[in-house]
């Protein structure tokens, strides 16, 4: 069984539009860069992958950890405009505990208690987030090196391979992530994965966004969007209490664009307890299709986030504080915002959740694409 829908998509950035055609050509404007990332404290040598279309767009990604280094868009005035934060090597990347970029897996944001049960044998994960599991225990998949499997003047694969009992999950786990660079500015951000026996997998992208620049301050008057009439109710310690609460008349209602500072500040105790926006948003429709966006008024820059998973993470950088980054920047709270495609959080444990278990011998297949308009 293959949790994958096809990915296709056009060239125009409506709300109302859908993908429509197959993203599946090889070829480009020119030949990949690649250049030194640094070494690890570990000694490993790193490398920088750059792809860049006929648009003047480009992305970076890296061998370590599979990382979304660097996304450059063409401002409204023509101008190059970086708007993922990260760092400048591989070392601020193996230091750093924010996910800049990450690839995470094997599964994405919290499981309560750091435990499940599957076939009937209980599984312990480390407890690396007040007795939960956050992005499956401090040896995170964007900390490995990831190898290149496949490259091409519009793509990169890189691949991974999760022994059984890794992150103290079962089953042994082939990996691979692609990006793509297309030439009308997506991203798409390809995921496979075949386990030998039951488990878990539920893999995102952690890219924190800014459409002003990485390095431009606040995200707060940017506009964000979802298409979501509701979102999983969560705990103190972020953990879904399985409680699916409906959007309207609420600070988490995106259904129509608003700025982030908006709401985020309102007396609503969600967002207390979270210190902003980091929610799971449960996506309308299914299938792939468009789920979110972000755009700012001063650059002109939109995204958007498309997907065939059932949930989305928007999260608004509540625990940045005065991270060192790329080019000497500071990232302060407020200064990115992730859009992470996901099954919804703890859904292990919650009967009404889409079940996050990839059987023995099955594909794990899930696209994202972020596209610039």
């Amino acid at each position: 069984m293959q949790k994958i829908k096809k990915l296709c998509y056009n060239n125009t950035c409506k709300r109302d539009v859908c993908f429509t055609g197959t993203i599946n050509r090889k070829g480009g404007t020119g030949e990949m860069k690649v250049t030194d990332f640094g070494a690890t404290v570990k000694g490993d040598e790193t490398k920088l992958y750059t792809l860049t279309n006929k648009n003047g767009m480009e992305i970076a990604v890296s061998d370590y950890g599979a990382t979304l280094v660097q996304v450059i868009v063409p401002d409204k005035e023509g101008k190059p405009c970086d708007v993922v934060l990260g760092y400048d090597e591989a070392a601020g990347y193996e230091e750093g505990d924010l996910f800049f970029g990450a690839i995470v897996g094997r599964s994405a944001n919290r499981i309560g208690g750091a435990s499940f049960e599957l076939n009937g044998v209980t599984y312990q994960l480390e407890k690396n987030d007040n007795g939960n599991n956050l992005h499956s225990g401090m040896d995170f998949y964007n900390q490995r090196m990831w190898k290149v499997k496949e490259t091409a003047d519009d793509h990169i694969t890189f691949e991974l391979d999760s022994p059984d009992g890794d992150q103290g999950y079962p089953g042994a786990v082939h990996i691979e992530v692609t990006y793509t660079l297309t030439e009308d500015n997506a991203v798409k951000i390809a995921y496979h994965a075949v386990p030998d026996a039951d488990t878990l997998i539920n893999m995102t992208n952690h890219s924190y966004f800014n459409m002003d620049g990485h390095a431009s301050g606040d995200v707060l008057d940017q506009e964000v969007w979802i298409d979501a009439d509701a979102f999983t109710r969560a705990d103190a310690e972020s953990i879904p209490t399985g409680e699916i609460t409906p959007v309207e008349g609420t600070p988490m209602d995106f259904r129509k664009e608003k700025v982030v500072e908006k709401e985020i500040g309102a007396n609503y105790t969600p967002l207390k307890l979270a210190g902003g926006y980091d929610h799971n948003w449960v996506l309308n429709g299914k299938g792939f299709r468009k789920a979110a966006s972000a755009e700012s008024e001063e650059t002109g820059i939109k995204m958007e986030v498309y997907t065939d998973l059932p949930g989305i993470q928007f999260y608004s950088g509540n625990f940045l504080a005065g991270s060192k980054g790329k080019e000497g920047a500071v990232y302060e709270k407020g200064y990115g915002i992730c859009f992470e495609t996901q099954y919804f959080p703890d859904a292990i444990h919650k009967e009404n959740f889409e079940s996050p278990i990839t059987k023995a011998g099955e594909v794990y297949d899930t696209t994202t694409v972020y596209k610039f308009c």
